[in-house]
């Protein structure tokens, strides 16, 4: 009478396999997430989209200067600092703007020019909605590039009202500062590129770019400016950089 061959043990390895592939799964994942970045506005549209009625949204998003509905447009791809000037002018012309935003590429910067009621109306510090959008695309764009940022400078102009008078010099200082500062704040809130590296300067009516002697010339002085610097570039004055501008120009 033949004995039967005892089955051999392992009848449960598959658990053991099974196991290791979820492990890995994990690890997977863990390392995604950890080369990842939250965009803290759309995670809220996200999650607000499936819970509507949700009092809080989650302990991921800290920031809550930031509106769960602001619309914050999508940014466009941007991985070197040479592109970035395309980017920002294919956002300008896409938002039919040209006309009230004027680029200008230079060696290792980019600067860009916002006529005043872009952002805002006469006398008021509180950009306006289309400003918004705008500005909020242009922080989308300016994250791609974040690492190769030297500086982002926000820089406020008013215009001498009266041609013969200037400015009472208490509220023209404020107000440009106060522009340059409210631009400064809401990209800091939409963008990547690093707070310290985002600075406001308010130069009242003494930078103009045109005579105060007509309406025309005063509307040009009316303006908010963004000189954005690539981190190896060479620095200069804003003298010297109006002076490359119009060369650029001619």
């Amino acid at each position: 009478m033949k004995k039967r061959n005892k089955p051999s043990g392992g009848g449960a390895n598959w658990m053991d396999t099974y196991g290791d592939l979820v492990t890995l799964l994990l690890c997977f994942f863990v390392l995604l997430y950890s080369i990842s970045t939250v965009d803290q506005a759309k995670w809220v549209q996200l999650v607000k989209s499936f819970n509507p009625n949700a009092d809080q949204v989650s302990q991921i998003v800290e920031n809550t200067e930031i509106d769960a509905n602001d619309e914050v447009p999508g940014g466009v791809d941007v991985d070197e600092f040479d592109d970035l000037f395309e980017s920002l002018k294919e956002a300008v012309e896409q938002a039919d703007m040209s006309g009230e935003i004027d680029l200008f590429k230079g060696d290792g910067y980019t600067f860009i020019t916002f006529q005043d009621n872009v952002f805002f109306d006469g006398d008021s510090a509180i950009i306006k909605e289309q400003g918004m959008d705008v500005l909020a695309q242009f922080a989308s764009i300016m994250s791609g590039v974040k690492d190769s940022v030297k500086e982002v400078q926000i820089l406020g102009h008013t215009t001498q009202a009266d041609p013969n008078v200037p400015n009472e010099p208490e509220s023209d200082r404020v107000l440009s500062a106060e522009r340059a500062a409210r631009v400064a704040s809401f990209i800091q809130q939409r963008t990547e590129v690093s707070p310290d590296k985002i600075v406001s300067v308010g130069y009242g009516q003494f930078r103009p770019i045109a005579p105060f002697d007509t309406p025309e010339n005063r509307a040009k002085n009316r303006r908010v400016e963004l000189l954005i610097t690539k981190s190896d570039a060479v620095e200069h004055s804003l003298e010297e950089y109006y002076q490359e501008m119009n060369k650029i120009a001619e």
